[in-house]
């Protein structure tokens, strides 16, 4: 059964978007001369910090500002590596940030974000917090209203981010070779492989697909130590999980490791009914080979303990993510299954026993007993502290993947709290699959494909030949290779050369191009993606002023990002907007920005 489950809307790839080499370039255009005057001849000087990459935002950003009387210095930075470095030592009033939502949910487009501790936090503020847990409960139009007082209290209130754009989806397919009808573009989720066929499906066994990703330093092929872009897509394909995100962010079983889930009607128990056609790959000679390792419920235990533990590895980057999962295990008797009531009145085996290749007869608790065909199935339950149906989307994130408890454990033989990265090599290091003297590729890929090796050019992918063969969810293409092309018009160059076969990301402005190519095939999809200004909470004038930051905040006007992006941006209140409209709405307001002016300066 394709089970749907509430997820309050849709759901990536964190990325903190940000600018290059400190420069300073004065606008051209004219500052609005009454603000100046209205505001006590004051004008605050406001860095404003960003990539190359978003020259064109700050530019925007700029202008607005210096028509409502401020200074700005504009502060740029080549990579995302200096544009990090600059925001934490503090360096920036204000940074063009962005956040994806590839969850689905609400909650994870503000708890990492602006929770007191969070990942990516620079917000400290009680009541943020209160209502952060409160609404991450709720379902419905009791949670609209609850991030309704969220967005209010962030944004307008405080003004602790000032939101620009939502960005939707651009996707070039190289149509000549690859069948444009297996190619997916989910609003959430990292592109999916296994579908992917080409046009002549007699080359999917002996012609290599061609993709793209900007970067080529991988942070960690272990799924809990790394959550950003170099990797999201690269372990989304390697690791299977207990749930997928369907492309309109519905929480499903199709294509994971469950047959199906059950939820109990407490929102606080969740069932997870095993399959077993899915072995770890390992590389052997360049070579996927089937390792006849079941991916089990032993491997979902340990995978998802350690995913919510920040100490099981070091520099663990994802356990925030996990934080609700109380307890993971695996059920010992069906009558247990029984007892237990779903929301709609069904037993949770009922629920659970929907389209299986045989009724459940036993659950049990050791893999070498696990036989479907006869009814024997493994089952997982998992519980949450409090009730948080939100947990589902989250164990669809990249970072839930599940690993092998032999193989991690073979290579992870060092004390965490010791571990040294210039001796100690931990499972997932990127040095291990790269070419040279340092690779031993020790990965255990439970997904559709496994990373055979990588060069500073290229990751070359090859199929899992133990996953779910046979079925609908079977790979398609046996060889991927991941063209890293950090240039966006360089890999727009490739995919119209036929160099690579799809282009997730096509700019905004160069849709024409793809349209115009008979070729090339665009599609086009909504997505989770806010822009948003950053304000620095630490140290500078913006830390110690609510009206200043509210200046910065009605200087903005939305409209005009969605005009230079011809009309493919849409209005922004938080990171939260893609998900949920809670009919709140930012106007550009000249008078608001010389009232809040004046108020700063009046308490300087």
């Amino acid at each position: 059964m394709n089970k749907k489950l509430f997820t309050l809307a849709s759901t990536a790839t964190v990325a903190a978007v940000a600018l290059a080499g400190c420069v300073e370039t004065k606008s051209d255009v004219k500052e609005n001369d009454s603000a100046t005057t209205e505001t006590a001849g004051a004008k605050p000087v406001i860095e404003l910090l960003g990539m190359a990459s978003s020259e064109q935002d700050m530019n925007i950003v700029r202008d607005q500002l210096v028509k409502n009387g401020f200074d700005v210095k504009l502060n740029i930075q080549p990579d995302y590596g200096s544009f990090t470095a600059q925001q934490d030592a503090g360096n920036f009033d204000i940074a063009i940030s962005s956040w994806t939502t590839v969850t689905g949910n609400p909650d994870y487009a503000v708890r990492g974000l602006f929770k007191t501790g969070g990942d990516y936090s620079r917000t400290s503020d009680e009541t943020v917090d209160k209502l952060i847990d409160e609404a991450s409960t709720l379902t419905g139009d009791e949670a609209k209203e609850k991030y309704k007082e969220l967005e209010q209290a962030l944004v307008f209130d405080n003004a602790y981010i000032a939101p620009l754009y939502i960005s939707q989806k651009f996707q070039g397919i190289y149509k000549a070779e690859v069948n444009p009808d297996t190619v997916r573009l989910p609003k959430s989720r990292a592109q999916a492989w296994e579908t992917i066929s080409f046009n002549d499906e007699g080359k999917n066994a002996s012609e290599t697909l061609v993709l793209h990703q900007a970067l080529a330093s991988l942070t960690s092929l272990d799924p809990v130590k790394a959550n950003d872009g170099s990797i999201n897509t690269l372990n989304t394909n390697m690791y299977v999980r207990l749930v997928n995100l369907s492309d309109t962010d519905e929480v499903v079983s199709e294509g994971s490791l469950s047959y199906d889930h059950a939820v109990a009607e407490n929102n606080e128990e969740y069932y997870f009914v095993l399959r077993d056609d899915i072995n770890f790959a390992k590389v052997e000679g360049e070579k996927a080979v089937d390792t006849g390792d079941l991916v089990s419920a032993e491997d979902v235990v340990f995978s998802l303990n350690r995913a919510k533990d920040e100490t099981s590895v070091p520099d663990h980057r994802t356990y925030s993510i996990h934080e609700n999962i109380d307890t993971v295990e695996i059920v010992s008797d069906i009558t247990s299954l029984e007892s237990v009531k779903t929301a709609d009145g069904k037993s949770v085996l009922e629920e659970l026993s929907d389209e299986l290749p045989a009724a459940i007869s036993e659950v049990v608790t050791d893999e070498k007993d696990v036989d479907n065909a006869a009814g024997k199935y493994q089952v997982v339950k998992l519980t949450t502290p409090n009730p948080f149906p939100q947990v589902l989307n989250y164990l669809a994130h990249q970072s839930g993947g599940i690993v092998s408890e032999a193989a991690v454990s073979a290579v992870n033989t060092f004390d965490v709290a010791s571990y040294d990265p210039n001796t100690d090599i931990a499972y997932g290091d990127q040095s291990t699959v790269t070419e040279g003297a340092s690779y031993a590729n020790h990965l255990a890929a439970s997904g559709p494909y496994i990373l055979v090796k990588k060069n500073d050019y290229e990751a070359t992918f090859v199929k899992n030949p133990a996953y779910q063969a046979g079925t609908e969810n079977e790979p398609k293409i046996e060889n991927i290779s991941v063209r890293f092309i950090q240039d966006n018009d360089s890999a727009l160059s490739a995919l119209r050369n036929g160099e690579i076969h799809v282009l997730q990301s096509v700019p905004e402005t160069k849709t024409d191009v793809v349209e115009g190519d008979e070729n090339l095939q665009l599609k086009t999809a909504d997505s989770n993606a806010v822009s948003y200004l950053l304000f620095n909470t630490s140290g500078r004038e913006t830390a110690k002023s609510a009206d200043l930051r509210k200046a910065v905040l009605h200087s903005i006007n939305q409209d005009e990002f969605i005009s230079y992006y011809q009309g493919k941006k849409k209005p922004a209140v938080s990171t939260v907007s893609p998900l949920i409209d809670t009919g709140l709405k930012l106007e550009a307001d000249s008078k608001k920005v010389k009232e809040f002016l004046k108020a700063y300066n009046e308490s300087k």
